[in-house]
């Protein structure tokens, strides 16, 4: 007991010390910067610019489809730290904005027009700023790659535009002006292939990835830039991407910068890695729900049974239905998979439990307390940075809804999920076997329904570290408690949060 105190200790010193050093380096990064939030008119707007008084370009940064403006900070930072005044915000029906998208998100005319003409809004405000210089570069990331070709076209003085993961269909051999275009080397092949056709246009077909192209002062400059090692995330993180947007605004404002390169990937991981580290330690001081381990407990037959028919049954029952009845995109159709999902894995429980007595007493008092700890820690341990460094994550008013809406199918859903893969005697690698069970049944759901559900490839990789962070958290809160309740309550808690805070809204 001296000994496992004594670990547990250990554990939670180090991992203090790494969310500490971690947040330290995140706030170094803006050292130096004064950084302001307000809005231009109902949009969510933040300036980002040296504190020492002057002008200098401005560059307005626009994040991706389902991104917010926080995930668009190392673009921000860097370029601010370089001399810039850097300008993020959320588009329509994303982050904080309380303004939906209208329009039919397939269609696309419609959306495309409403953000532009948001962007040019938010650019003006920019260059009526005192720390404006009048000169103007767009950043845009995936769907905003269209969107900041499309305005830097329809705005002849914007100087540069920075195409990050792009796909746009309007881009000429000389429109926009000095067009440098960013792909992530492990992203889809499309869209490194829709770089090089788009610079190809410049050099009759013969594009060479990190070769330049054209004349700055001609405004004909363009270049592909493929970032290592990275993919449709992570290319807003690298240090290749970083620089070469850095670099490029440098060539097209003919200045120079001081260099600096954010470099949070490391520092977010240290963090993250901290925070997971510490709920081991923590857990221990969770009440005991159960004198013994409660859970399934089924063997390796009718595990991969309650696992996998579930995974090819419910893609095929939600087909055909109907996905258009929350106002965010794609959480209806989530709401509905974790719904049916969690049905048919607690009726196969039903059917597959072991007969005979089972009885053991337990504390619905250390269930709620239990249960309200991990939920708590889970989301404002985690929550509170990831707002403030990766993505948007505190609701607004309108998400509420859409958060009660979500956890009313993810809460059958873990909750059945946790008991299959709990008990006394549960087989080493059901909870891994039942999460890619969930993923292929996600997998199945796209394939069946591409047109509908092609957005939710975009939060696979996300839905796996989710499941990975706080399957260990629930892990050790089973076996600190000995039921599968609490850590099912504080996943479902989780889970619809960061479904209902990620998605835009949607009103068609």
């Amino acid at each position: 007991m001296r000994q496992s105190i004594l670990v547990r200790g250990l554990v939670a010193v180090l991992a203090i010390g790494a969310i500490a050093l971690a947040i330290s380096q995140l706030r170094g990064a803006a050292q130096g910067l004064s950084i302001t939030r307000t809005t231009v008119g109902s949009t969510p707007v933040t300036l980002f610019q040296p504190a020492t008084p002057g002008i200098a370009p401005v560059v307005v940064i626009a994040h991706g489809f389902a991104g917010s403006q926080q995930l668009m900070q190392p673009f921000a930072l860097t370029l601010a730290r370089n001399g810039y005044l850097a300008v993020t915000f959320d588009f329509l029906g994303h982050g904080r904005n309380p303004q939906p998208m209208r329009g039919d998100i397939t269609e696309g005319t419609g959306i495309t027009a409403a953000l532009l003409k948001e962007l040019g809004e938010v650019a003006t405000y920019a260059r009526s700023l005192p720390g404006s210089d009048g000169r103007l570069a767009v950043l845009g990331h995936s769907m905003a790659s269209d969107i900041v070709v499309r305005y830097a076209q329809a705005t002849p003085d914007v100087q540069a535009t920075v195409a990050v993961s792009v796909f746009s269909k309007v881009a000429t051999a000389t429109s926009p002006r000095n067009l440098l275009v960013i792909v992530g080397a492990l992203e889809p092949s499309m869209l490194r292939d829709e770089g090089l056709r788009i610079v190809g246009l410049a050099t009759d077909g013969t594009a060479v990835a990190g070769e330049s192209y054209g004349s700055f002062s001609a405004g004909t400059a363009r270049k592909l830039v493929l970032a290592s090692g990275v993919e449709h995330i992570g290319v807003l993180y690298s240090g290749d991407s970083l620089q070469a947007a850095s670099r490029w605004l440098d060539a097209a404002f003919d200045r120079a910068g001081s260099g600096f390169i954010d470099s949070r990937g490391v520092s977010l991981a240290l963090l993250f890695a901290g925070l997971i580290a510490l709920a081991w330690p923590l857990s221990a001081l969770l009440p005991q729900v159960a004198a013994a381990p409660v859970g399934s407990s089924l063997g390796w037959k009718p595990l991969l049974l309650a696992a996998l028919l579930p995974a090819l049954l419910t893609p095929l029952l939600l087909w055909k239905a109907p996905t258009d009845f929350l106002s965010i995109l794609l959480g209806d159709y989530l709401a509905l998979h974790f719904l049916v999902y969690g049905a048919l894995t607690a009726a196969l429980l039903l059917w597959l439990r072991p007969r005979g007595p089972m009885a053991v007493a337990v504390s619905p008092r250390a269930i709620a307390i239990a249960a309200l700890a991990v939920a708590a820690y889970n989301l404002l341990a985690f929550g509170l940075p990831m707002d403030a460094y990766v993505f948007s994550f505190a609701p607004i008013p309108a998400r509420w809804p859409v958060m009660a809406a979500i956890a009313l199918g993810a809460l059958p859903y873990f909750i059945a999920d946790e008991w299959l893969t709990r008990g006394a005697s549960v087989r080493r690698g059901a909870y891994a076997l039942t999460k890619f069970a969930f993923l292929l049944s996600l997998a199945i759901a796209i394939l069946l329904n591409p047109m509908k559900l092609f957005f939710l490839a975009i939060i696979v990789p996300a839905i796996l570290l989710l499941f990975f962070a706080f399957g260990l958290i629930s892990r050790w809160c089973y076996y600190a408690t000995n039921h599968p309740l609490p850590g099912a309550l504080a996943n479902a808690a989780i889970f619809s949060w960061a479904i209902a805070v990620t998605f835009p809204m949607v009103v068609s």
